[in-house]
């Protein structure tokens, strides 16, 4: 294991490089935020796939199929599509209201009061969000360094955390760009084609598996609708997602970005499923579904290559925590806490390192937080379930709403915020976490306290909505502008 031992360390002491250049870059708050705003087309597309990525779509996209064969596919494809939808229908706008984060969205649409609540619905989803992937450190070091649980959680997590507190969302883009390479590479190029041909080919697993793992819809008509319902619609709206989207030169990029890394994150979904099915045909009696990822890597693969694919498992996790806590982090100072001391600020005002330093110290709290939670928590597919309900429950409806429905106001928002959060949460205490009607009836009751309060109250100001069409336009707005040249890869 020497040589996937030196091929891990040399990835992780990269990540810390990366952090460390990332710092002398952010210089101002767009640049620690959103990267200046100044992401070509090829560095949105891996930043964006990277993200949306994690270990739930890699890890668990194996377990996936190795309990549902093909059809296992469909978790990770709806984050495609989702991602597809958000890239082709909104990015442009979104990506033209040069905001920081979804709650400042919400108060331009409705005039300045529906961004505290909003912003603490956000900040429980992004810090869940941060915790499961941080879990998730756990099982990939056990398989490399036979580690105790809390030791490889701290050790994931600080890396994690060090190199997004020196260097923002620089130092994060530059990271993800690297982890998808390193998953393009480790996951598409090696462990599949790999996992195939020690399955002994397509032909060889159909003659060993029974007929429904090679059925697109075996999983279940229930289980696919949950899945676009959540994770389709959670891409549309989740602040780790927008705060990339924030991050393109322009909303041509944020469109066609977007599509690329949407596309590809299909073709992802599919081989997730296929390594999983073929490692079902080499280890039929498994005592878990998601231990195949790392039972295939360990036993089938040969030395160095090992280590790559790992280092694969390794970045989609780190992509993902990393997104969530700058996402987290932002919206617990701009969102939170800025508003309860009095000090909102709209793009400008105050000293910009000032700024860039409360933002960083947000974000070591922050990733502090995350460890000492995810070490206090074992189930991952719990703590993500209750992130993508609350974030869909509470935020689905007045988000889409503001963008789509001229007649919704802030007090409608304000009550399907409101609405929508606490009967997610009364739900699955009733329920069970896991259980699919917290996130039905949550949606649906946030869904018509939306509509009958907006049509019950009086419409959004007509200066309101001025403004609001104005900065959708991309015009009339009065935030810093980027410095520098464009990144145009």
């Amino acid at each position: 294991m020497a040589v996937d031992y030196a091929v891990i360390i040399i990835y992780l002491a990269g990540m810390l490089a990366m952090g460390w250049w990332g710092m002398r870059r952010a210089k101002s708050k767009s640049e620690f935020l959103v990267a200046g705003r100044r992401l070509g087309p090829g560095m949105y597309s891996g930043t964006m796939a990277a993200i949306v990525l994690g270990g739930a779509s890699t890890i668990g996209g194996v377990g996936l199929g190795y309990q549902y064969g093909l059809s296992g596919a469909w978790m990770v494809f709806t984050i495609g599509l989702g991602l597809l939808a958000l890239s082709v229908f909104f990015s442009a706008r979104i990506a033209r209201l040069k905001v920081y984060t979804v709650s400042e969205m919400l108060d331009l649409r409705y005039g300045g009061r529906a961004g505290i609540i909003s912003g603490v619905v956000m900040w429980a989803y992004t810090l869940m969000l941060a915790v499961t992937s941080t879990i998730a450190y756990a099982t990939i070091f056990d398989v490399l360094f036979d580690l105790n649980r809390t030791v490889a959680i701290v050790l994931g997590g600080a890396i994690v955390v060090a190199y997004s507190t020196l260097g923002g969302m620089w130092s994060i883009t530059l990271t993800d760009m690297v982890q998808f390479v390193v998953k393009t590479i480790g996951v598409l190029l090696l462990l599949l084609p790999i996992a195939v041909i020690k399955a002994g080919g397509f032909s060889e697993m159909k003659a060993k598996l029974p007929t429904e793992y090679f059925d697109p819809l075996g999983i279940g008509g229930e289980t696919i609708f949950t899945y676009v319902l959540i994770y389709t619609f959670g891409m549309l709206i989740g602040q780790d997602i927008w705060q990339r989207v924030f991050t393109a030169r322009s909303d041509k990029v944020a469109r066609i970005g977007g599509t690329v890394a949407g596309t590809y994150c299909l073709v992802y979904a599919i081989a997730g499923a296929v390594i999983g099915t073929a490692a079902k045909v080499m280890y039929p009696t498994l005592p878990s579904a998601d231990s195949a990822f790392a039972t295939i890597v360990k036993d089938e693969l040969p030395i160095g290559v090992r280590g790559l694919v790992l280092a694969a498992a390794l970045a989609a996790v780190m992509s993902t925590s990393s997104g969530a806590l700058i996402a987290c982090a932002t919206v617990a100072n701009n969102d939170i806490w800025s508003r309860l001391r009095g000090a909102v600020s709209r793009g400008g005002g105050g000293e910009e390192h000032d700024e860039v330093k409360g933002n960083r110290v947000f974000i070591l709290v922050m990733g502090i937080a995350v460890i000492v939670i995810a070490i206090a928590l074992n189930n991952v597919v719990e703590a993500l379930t209750v992130a993508y309900n609350l974030l869909v429950g509470g935020l689905l409806v007045p988000i889409l709403g503001g963008l789509l429905w001229r007649r919704g106001t802030a007090a409608g928002a304000l009550a399907a915020v409101s609405v929508g959060g606490i009967a997610v949460i009364g739900l699955m205490a009733a329920y069970g976490i896991l259980a699919n009607e917290p996130v039905y009836y949550g949606l649906l009751a946030s869904l018509a306290v939306y509509v009958i309060v907006s049509l019950a109250t009086k419409p959004t100001d007509a200066a309101v909505l001025a403004a609001w069409r104005e900065r959708l336009a991309g015009r009339g707005t009065d935030v810093e502008e980027p410095a520098g040249e464009p990144v145009t890869t």
